[in-house]
């Protein structure tokens, strides 16, 4: 049931709407891990201790990547949660398949692209130096070509002429799939 779980969530949600296979990769490793390392706690009649022992070992994990967005950590939780989840309660099967389908549909809900699709973040490094919030803004949107919904100068150099924006917008021409 694990597996199924996993490659549900790594293949058929994760990497059909984001393409990245690295992460995909870290999904399921993490998951099938953690699945074995919880099934072996239990049959063994482990101590609660080496349980919050082994929460311990994960929280000194530190997620590298050389970008790693808040939505690919949510995988990564939800990862770890069906490995969990599918690890102590294989006692109970029915619970562990409605806490999988909990989970899997609303990973689903929440990164569906037809949900929040237009919205787009982007870091942008400009050419030019505005003094003028208004023309930052029109600048943004016209080389962007979507309404700027929030924007922030992170940094300014007068002496190359750059400015670096953190922009949320949304685009006007997005295509949304729906997957």
């Amino acid at each position: 049931m694990d597996l199924v779980a996993i490659i549900s969530l790594a293949y058929g949600l994760y990497y059909r709407r984001h393409h990245r296979r690295d992460l995909l990769f870290a999904y399921m490793a993490l998951n099938v891990g953690i699945f074995a390392v919880v099934s072996l706690l239990l049959v063994q009649r482990v101590d609660i201790a080496v349980g919050f022992g082994l929460f311990g070992v994960l929280s000194i994990i530190r997620l590298r990547s050389s970008e790693i967005t808040q939505q690919e950590i949510a995988y990564y939780f939800v990862a770890i949660v069906l490995g969990l989840v599918n690890g102590i309660a294989a006692a109970w099967p029915l619970t562990a398949l409605l806490l999988n389908g909990v989970l899997l549909g609303v990973m689903y809900l929440a990164d569906h692209p037809g949900l929040l699709g237009r919205t787009r973040h982007q870091v942008v490094t400009l050419d030019v130096v505005h003094t003028d919030p208004d023309a930052l803004r029109l600048d943004l949107e016209s080389r962007l070509r979507g309404r700027v919904l929030h924007c922030v100068v992170t940094q300014i150099d007068y002496v190359r002429d750059v400015t670096v924006v953190d922009v949320r917008y949304a685009a006007s021409n997005a295509k949304v799939r729906v997957r």
